[in-house]
């Protein structure tokens, strides 16, 4: 351990306090709602913008970290997590549309991650993609299919400036920005975030399984075009949606002995 012999630095937590498997939202607030569908579940730890609840699903151990806003403080948790034990993650995040097709309220589970941003670039060379574990993509897409909520599966944008995406005109990089942004559009990406990226290229680094589900609050592309752009900022879907997944992932760990254990990190 960095720093500390007891306890992981930044989440306060050692071996046994979090399950193999951990839902990650950015914000704090949410963790103490996710861990309502938790048997048993109990506050761990708070510090800094990670917050902890642990407790059972399908009586199997889980555990819901917050990872706060973007890559370095999403990569900081994954990794003491992965520390502690953790091997399986899902990220459940908010995002905005890109591409006019995605509306708000709808979900979009990530494939892959454009890595516009930084944090990766410390882990892997900016050719290594960015891309989620199929077996965590496949249970989400189960998942969101089984609760018959809207959702689109393929590549989200991932970015280190919030407003460098709402403000790019502020920006002495603006006209780079918005070259880029068209470039997404015409790739086809379907949201906007700050996280996955980072946590796609730390897991394949640390050979952990991560995927991510992201409720879509509204669609700025649909604005600039006219559009109707209904905003929707309840999380609940993503969450109902990324536990039922952790419950897929259990019950497929339990049959396959090829993902029944952690693996080993160098």
């Amino acid at each position: 351990m960095v720093y500390s012999e007891q306890e992981e630095f930044h989440l306060k937590v050692k071996k046994g306090d979090v399950g193999r498997y951990v839902l990650l939202p950015g914000d704090p607030g949410r963790c103490e709602k996710i861990a309502g569908y938790f048997h048993d579940a109990h506050f761990v730890a708070s510090n800094r913008e990670y917050t902890i609840y642990t407790g059972h699903l399908n009586g199997e151990m889980v555990s819901v970290c917050s990872t706060g806003i973007g890559g370095p403080s999403a990569a900081i948790a994954l990794e003491e997590l992965v520390h502690v034990g953790a091997d399986t993650f899902i990220r459940v995040g908010t995002s905005g549309g890109m591409v006019p097709e995605v509306l708000g309220g709808d979900l979009v589970i990530a494939t892959g991650a454009i890595r516009a941003e930084g944090t990766g670039r410390e882990y892997a060379p900016i050719e290594f993609p960015a891309v989620a574990s199929f077996d965590v993509a496949w249970a989400l897409r189960e998942a969101a299919m089984g609760k018959g909520y809207p959702f689109h599966m393929g590549v989200v944008q991932c970015k280190d400036s919030f407003y460098g995406e709402h403000e790019p005109e502020s920006m002495a990089a603006g006209q780079e920005l918005k070259a880029k942004w068209d470039a997404w559009l015409k790739c086809g990406a379907l949201a906007s975030e700050m996280e996955s990226a980072a946590l796609f290229v730390v897991g394949a680094v640390r050979k952990v399984r991560v995927g991510t589900v992201l409720t879509v609050f509204g669609n700025q592309t649909r604005r600039e075009l006219g559009l109707a752009d209904e905003l929707q900022f309840d999380t609940d879907r993503a969450v109902q949606v990324a536990v039922e997944a952790m419950r897929l992932l259990i019950e497929k760990g339990r049959h396959d002995p090829s993902i029944s254990q952690p693996k080993e990190c160098s």
